[in-house]
């Protein structure tokens, strides 16, 4: 019993530190959504060149932090006529370069390693483009599109399809501070915290446990901090492999990863870590559902790829300019939760929380919300209108309309 009240111990004390963050990140995201229609995103989306995967990226940045939702929305992009790389980076940009996810690892480990993933981010995208333009033909993403037609459905598919934007036409400022606005930012704000609450609730509890219950001993042996030069180079290629094991992605793995950087890790190997949330194992089921066998190792082997040059990469370069943070710094040991600043962040986040759940109740989104995780056919999709029939329609007409 004490060890299990120290390891919740451990992960209270994780959830006090970034919980604002995580409200307040989903919340501009939310916001940002909101005024993006999804419908658009795949019609800027639909070839390789080096200008799409920029905007694929940026519209991937500012969209859902959840990594089954944003390989869901990768194939609903996809099959709208997306091409198949800028779809991929947009599903690496949207779990990856999220606002959230950089502020929860400058709370925990240090702002170097917001930097690292912000700046890495890119360059992992233009080594999975280069090595699908060298490696992937024609003919296997065709067979990838026609296996993403059949509609096989998976986690957050309904979260993926629809699409809550408020309508253009207007002034960005009158559209985002009118009612419809904030209607849709409350049912986007319920529903990346349905998508993302698994996660990193399962997040926390394995990082604290981990912290709790693993000695140090056995990470600095398994990661070989007793030497350097293998530590830097072990800690990129293993790093991945311990995040495909453990099950927990998008802002979860954010908790473990800071377990990992103060037991022993390298730097490159977190920044390798953390990528690798798309790779868990069962994103690497539904990737085999989605675009067949084939296809399904073509990802696992470019994303893998890119993640350890990433990391290595990352290490060179913030270890030569002598960036990388002390691990005594990384705040994942502590249990005492103290009042100081953080309390009032998180108190604001609360009521800020507060107001969206009761704006998106008020407004039909708990209902829309029991409809998310079911299948969605792509016109449905691109008219902003989910799988659920004429019911979901109307659910979603309200979101879009901002009725009480």
């Amino acid at each position: 019993m004490h060890a299990v009240a120290h390891a919740l111990a451990v992960t209270g004390a994780m959830t006090w530190q970034i919980g604002w963050a995580l409200i307040l990140g989903l919340a501009l995201s939310a916001a940002i959504s909101a005024l993006v229609p999804k419908s658009r995103i795949a019609s800027l989306l639909g070839d390789g060149r080096p200008r799409t995967l920029a905007v694929a990226t940026a519209l991937g940045a500012a969209s859902s932090s959840c990594s089954y939702a944003a390989v869901a929305l990768a194939r609903t992009l996809f099959r709208n006529g997306a091409s198949f790389i800028a779809a991929m980076a947009f599903e690496i940009a949207s779990t990856n370069l999220v606002i959230e996810l950089g502020v929860i690892l400058a709370l925990l480990i240090g702002w170097q390693f917001t930097a690292a993933e912000f700046a890495g981010g890119p360059v992992m995208i233009v080594i999975v483009a280069l090595i699908f333009r060298v490696f992937v033909r024609q003919q296997l993403v065709t067979g990838a599109r026609a296996q993403a037609d059949r509609g096989v459905a998976g986690s957050m598919e309904g979260h993926a399809a629809m699409d809550m934007s408020v309508p253009t036409g207007r002034p960005l400022r009158r559209r985002i501070m009118s009612g419809e606005g904030l209607t849709a930012v409350s049912h986007v704000f319920l529903m990346e915290w349905a998508a993302i609450l698994r996660d990193v609730v399962a997040g926390l509890l394995i990082a604290g446990c981990v912290a709790a219950w693993v000695p140090d001993s056995f990470w600095r042996a398994f990661f070989l901090a007793g030497h350097p030069l293998a530590a830097r180079l072990w800690g990129p290629v293993i790093g991945p492999v311990v995040a495909m094991l453990s099950f927990v992605c998008s802002v979860g793995n954010v908790p473990l990863a800071a377990v990992l950087w103060k037991a022993g890790i390298s730097f490159g190997g977190v920044v390798a870590f953390i990528f690798a949330d798309l790779l868990i194992l069962p994103i690497l089921n539904i990737y085999r559902k989605y675009y067949g066998a084939r296809m399904a190792a073509v990802i696992l082997a470019a994303f893998y790829t890119a993640m350890v040059a990433t990391g290595y990469l990352a290490e060179a370069v913030f270890g030569g300019l002598g960036l990388v943070p002390a691990r005594a710094a990384a705040k994942v040991t502590q249990t005492a939760v103290s009042f100081d600043y953080t309390t009032w962040l998180d108190l604001v986040s609360v009521v800020l929380a507060v107001v969206l759940l009761v704006r998106c109740a008020r407004t039909g989104g708990f209902a829309m919300l029991r409809m998310m995780g079911g299948p969605a056919d792509a016109d449905h999709a691109h008219s902003g209108h989910g799988s659920a029939g004429h019911e979901h329609g109307e659910t979603a007409d309200i979101a879009r309309n901002g009725h009480c």
